[in-house]
């Protein structure tokens, strides 16, 4: 008797997809779309049954498909047995008021599902409280669908997160528990940023790239770390840091959450501080996950999640990787492709030593000489330079020690105005 009653909570939710092509996305897109929102729903916990593709030039104000195609929907629903519809464009309260009013099974869109992935995989407090800041700013304008619906659930995708325990509350409680969120938000920004000032002495890269193109995994065999990494969408939420050894540089480099297409604008809003470490970067590595089928799509998402980032004019470095997976052929194709990229493989640990070499040729693209005569009473001006220029040489003579090197402009700057009473032997 209670293997019956545990039976149904060990069930995956049985899922739906439904999405549109037409003029401006040809069916064969369409189809690529489906096989990705379908890698999110397995991702959030659900089996997919079946996936829907209807022509239409643009969606239909009140039921997203039109209303024939609905009641066909209605029957695939009983036929599949289906939980849950999941739709692959963001849904208004009145289509999945109607749509769930027709089919009498639970609607998400995809800003939903997404929403709940991040909510399942939240684990430290700034990654929780960006979640539901975004939760609840999605929530709001379909607070009225939102108020029916969740009286009835019983859990699965969809149902994660502020959802569940916010049936009873209004919008007034709602506006106050976002400004409450953001405030906190605030707090935790002004902590990262005083993280952040302890590191301005070293150079700082930031991977960022399409979720699993396996940026986690590369970290890890660069830093000789233990980062997770899984073979799943949005593995990682929190920025993690780490310090990389180069021959001539230590650098930090920082793992970022994955950009996705269609990643919700509240979510993008609402990690923006975990997100900083990107736009603090002075280096870009661009992770493109080379098996996959959409690399253009891959790297225009990531290319506009820059831009609204304000980043896109950061040093970047384009590093395919997962090339372990592909035939000769294919790598071959893509090097021509994409002439100035690099090619690896984290995971066999292929083609590390170039990308380490040219990310040093990188830092050090924009650096210019020097020669400084410095009287050894200035010791901490001797550190700083040793922390963050390449020396070529250095000779002590009395009290005195002449560095020779290189160092990016904006460095020596600093350098300069700590000590604006030393003046440069030789400069270029």
């Amino acid at each position: 008797m209670l293997e019956e009653i545990r039976k149904p909570s060990l069930e995956k939710e049985r899922a739906v997809l439904v999405g549109l092509f037409g003029p401006e996305i040809p069916r064969w897109l369409a189809e690529e779309y489906l096989d990705e929102l379908m890698l999110l729903a397995n991702t959030a916990g659900a089996d997919t049954t079946e996936k829907i593709l209807q022509n239409r030039p643009h969606p239909d104000p009140t039921t997203y498909i039109g209303k024939g195609k609905l009641n066909q929907l209605k029957q695939k629903v009983a036929e599949n047995n289906a939980d849950v519809l999941i739709f692959d464009d963001d849904l208004s309260a009145t289509q999945i008021r109607n749509i769930e009013k027709t089919t009498k099974v639970k609607v998400l869109d995809r800003s939903g599902l997404i929403l709940d992935i991040f909510a399942s995989r939240a684990k430290t407090s700034a990654a929780k409280t960006q979640v539901e800041l975004a939760q609840l700013q999605y929530l709001l304008p379909r607070l009225t669908r939102f108020w029916t619906h969740l009286s009835r659930q019983k859990g699965g995708i969809g149902t994660k997160g502020p959802g569940e325990t916010q049936i009873e509350t209004d919008r007034r409680l709602i506006g106050k528990r976002i400004s409450t969120l953001k405030e906190k938000l605030e707090k935790l920004d002004r902590q990262r940023t005083t993280q952040r000032k302890g590191r301005e002495n070293i150079t700082r890269v930031a991977l960022v790239g399409y979720t699993n193109a396996g940026k986690s995994t590369l970290m890890n065999t660069l830093t000789d770390t233990n980062v997770l990494a899984e073979d799943r969408l949005f593995a990682t939420l929190d920025s993690t840091v780490r310090r990389l050894e180069l021959e001539n540089h230590d650098v930090l480099l920082s793992d970022t959450v994955g950009f996705i297409r269609k990643l919700p604008h509240n979510l993008i809003e609402s990690f923006k501080s975990t997100l900083d470490e990107v736009r603090d970067a002075d280096v870009l590595l661009h992770v493109v996950d080379a098996s996959g089928n959409m690399i253009e799509d891959y790297i225009e998402v990531v290319k506009k999640t820059l831009e609204e980032l304000g980043v896109e004019k950061t040093k970047t470095l384009l590093v395919f990787n997962k090339i372990d997976v592909l035939e000769p052929a294919r790598l071959i194709e893509l090097k021509k492709e994409f002439p100035g990229a690099l090619f690896v493989s984290a995971f066999r640990a292929m083609g590390l030593g170039k990308l380490e070499e040219r990310l040093e040729k990188l830092i050090e693209e924009d650096y210019v000489s020097f020669s400084y005569n410095i009287p050894l009473t200035h010791y901490k001006a001797v550190s700083f330079l040793h922390e963050v220029a390449v020396i070529d040489k250095e000779l002590f003579e009395g009290n005195e020690v002449t560095i020779t090197g290189s160092s990016s402009k904006e460095d020596i700057d600093r350098f300069e105005s700590m000590l604006s009473d030393i003046e440069p032997l030789i400069e270029t």
